[in-house]
């Protein structure tokens, strides 16, 4: 396996380094200073700004590898993406954040020309943004055939019920479609064949956000997390993607690049975290000397250093794999990535928690969100328990 850069990723990985030092790390306190004394649920205007210059230097749609992205590799978007993820805001000012990565995704796969037409193109140019309602709260989405939101048809339409959460960005006002998944034959014998998913526009009739959700007392606002009822919702049948009972397909397909872009950035945010934990300990001082010369400080940072390079090279194997073998031959480095990431990036975030005292449990620092993002991301696009029995399962078979 080759995990050296081309010179096409390193002249990238350049350009994406000098944008964050000269715009997104002096900018991280303006944002979000601008989100708590404005309008927290309106766009930040700093944001628009920053997407404007990413775009005029060409730093847009990076992670796309098709037509209408950059046409990198999963193996070269990697370093980049591990960059943005050094910073919170990073993502989304390249056009690069979740849901509307996976979504952009799910579009150019599954879509039809008028559907890419009518919601891509403006995903593309970051003129709106998208949701994914997937996740409901009366039943264990863990597994995907639990879904019991209903898709039935009537007509020339489909009439749309169910209650869902965690669809992240559904409270921005910037959100303009979401994607559903709901039974449209839940006596299918087939229990894969029972979903679908269809394309329902934000201000439809029957789509209610009833509240966002904060993560560990984040809102992330203005995007985050919607609990968003649908009730008698009607769409046309032609907002159906790729097909009746073709949602448990789109869904797998549409997490893996999902799972491997989270642990990118994952890495980002570890490695930044770290270097924070080392400045801290070497500028505090304790019982007479450096926080630093303390053993089990030391102890912790190299512990740390060997989980972000054991994690990063996992990672890389992966986004090799995707793209060598496809990402179904490669879906136990997937799942292994899925379980790994998150698990390391908590590990560092609540090493440098503690290395800062009382300070890391502030919002001064930057750990404690942080820390809440990575232990959330356990549990985001399949918990660790799904992913673990998988690997188990796939590890046994070798020996049948």
């Amino acid at each position: 396996m080759e995990f050296a850069y081309t010179d096409k990723v390193k002249s990238l990985q350049e350009k994406v380094g000098a944008f964050m030092d000269a715009h997104i790390y002096p900018n991280e306190e303006r944002y979000h200073r601008e989100v708590e004394t404005g309008e927290r649920w309106q766009p930040v205007a700093l944001m628009e700004e920053l997407k404007e210059k990413a775009r005029a230097q060409g730093l847009w749609n990076l992670f796309l590898p098709g037509e209408h992205g950059a046409g990198l590799t999963n193996l070269e978007y990697a370093p980049l993406c591990e960059i943005m993820g050094r910073s919170p805001i990073a993502p989304e000012a390249f056009n690069c954040s979740a849901p509307d990565t996976g979504n952009m995704e799910t579009l150019e796969l599954y879509g039809t020309e008028t559907q890419k037409k009518q919601w891509l193109v403006p995903l593309l140019e970051g003129r709106i943004r998208s949701a994914f309602a997937m996740t409901e709260p009366a039943v264990a989405s863990s597994d995907a055939t639990n879904i019991e939101s209903s898709i039935v048809r009537d007509g020339d339409h489909y009439v749309l019920n169910g209650r869902k959460w965690w669809t992240t960005g559904a409270p921005d006002p910037r959100c303009k479609i979401l994607i559903f998944m709901g039974k449209t034959d839940p006596k299918s014998p087939d229990r894969h064949r029972q979903q679908s998913m269809v394309l329902v526009p934000r201000e439809t009739p029957g789509v209610k956000v009833l509240r966002a959700l904060p993560v560990f007392g984040y809102d992330h606002a203005p995007h985050g997390h919607g609990e968003v009822l649908f009730e008698n919702v009607r769409v046309p049948v032609s907002n159906i993607l790729l097909g009746e009972g073709r949602g448990f397909e789109i869904a797998q397909g549409r997490l893996g690049p999902g799972r491997i872009h989270h642990c990118m950035r994952a890495i980002g945010a570890a490695e930044r975290t770290l270097e924070k934990m080392c400045k801290r300990l070497k500028a505090r001082v304790a019982f007479g000397r450096p926080l630093a010369q303390q053993g089990v400080m030391l102890e912790r940072i190299a512990e740390a250093r060997i989980m972000v390079e054991q994690a990063r090279l996992l990672v890389l194997k992966a986004a090799y794999m995707m793209d060598t073998v496809g990402n179904k031959v490669a879906k136990a480095e997937i799942a292994m990535i899925k379980v790994a990431v998150p698990a390391m990036l908590t590990r560092v975030a609540d090493m440098a928690i503690q290395a800062f005292g009382g300070g890391g449990v502030t919002d001064d620092f930057g750990m404690a969100e942080t820390y809440a993002s990575a232990r959330t991301l356990r549990i985001v696009d399949g918990p660790d328990e799904v992913h673990r029995n998988q690997i188990g399962k796939l590890e046994l078979a070798r020996y049948n």
